[in-house]
């Protein structure tokens, strides 16, 4: 199955003040643990002509929502910088999905992927557990002398987003200074907070929901421009070229969007 015409028409127009080049360990999983979206899983099937599975690289933002749009895919998820890094150093994949715009369309303008696609949108927020010992209430209190914050690393999407937010807030050298850990991934962050190794981290609403429980959300004004994006790509040296598109689909589908929604994703 190729995917629409409409998918091939989708222009992605990068005008990136994200950095998102960096490294997370990347945890691999497979599909198989999350129930079946029948439809899916059988658009990938057939398209693939019932042989084979993709491989997809994907964001660890992504880690809950693509095993329920595609169960019998394999995945690794990361930080996107690092999966970038790998499909240029040529592991073996079929899909890559990112946090940002800046990865696909680097590996684009290189011939190693088809033209990325946006699929959903999401938005940065700050997280402190779910206790809040540190009282705060706004992102102005980040600032303040003895607190704690955690962000990604500058080459992965969601600390490239945390710099570009304290730079439109113009809070950068005394958030910075704050800084006490800088993570690999979104994942990692969320977990530094929610165990109460720092009073706050900056990571995406989709994260954060799946947290519930474990910490609080602090939204970010709207000069902080919060939101960000997603794109989606099949990889050119894939050796399941007719599965990579069948994917793409199913998460470009209705049903897909409709699963990204739940977990917290807006769309385009």
């Amino acid at each position: 199955m190729s995917p629409s015409k409409s998918v091939l028409a989708v222009v992605i127009a990068v005008t990136v003040q994200c950095a998102g080049c960096g490294g997370s360990s990347g945890t691999s999983s497979s599909g198989a643990q999350s129930s079946t979206d029948k439809s899916s899983a059988a658009a990938s099937t057939t398209s693939s002509g019932g042989s084979g599975t993709p491989t997809v690289l994907a964001a660890a933002s992504l880690t809950k929502v693509f095993p329920e749009i595609d169960p019998r895919a394999k995945y690794t998820f990361g930080g996107s910088g690092e999966l970038e890094t790998d499909i240029e150093q040529g592991a073996p994949a079929d899909v890559f999905a990112a946090a940002s715009p800046k990865q696909p369309a680097e590996l684009y303008a290189k011939g190693l992927v088809d033209r990325p696609v946006e699929f959903a949108t999401n938005r940065l927020v700050l997280i402190v557990p779910k206790d809040n010992p540190a009282r705060i209430t706004s992102v102005s209190d980040i600032t303040k002398p003895g607190v704690k914050v955690v962000i990604c690393n500058a080459t992965v999407p969601c600390g490239d987003y945390a710099r570009t937010a304290f730079a439109n807030l113009g809070i950068t050298t005394a958030a910075m200074k704050n800084v006490v850990s800088q993570t690999t991934d979104v994942t990692q962050t969320v977990a530094d907070v929610a165990l109460g190794q720092a009073d706050a981290g900056f990571v995406y609403i989709t994260d954060a929901d799946a947290a519930k429980g474990k910490v609080a959300v602090v939204q970010l004004p709207a000069a902080a421009k919060p939101d960000t994006q997603d794109y989606i790509a099949v990889i050119k040296s894939s050796g399941n070229p007719a599965a990579a598109k069948a994917f793409v689909a199913a998460v470009l589908s209705s049903s897909g969007k409709s699963k990204l929604r739940a977990a917290g994703f807006g769309m385009p």
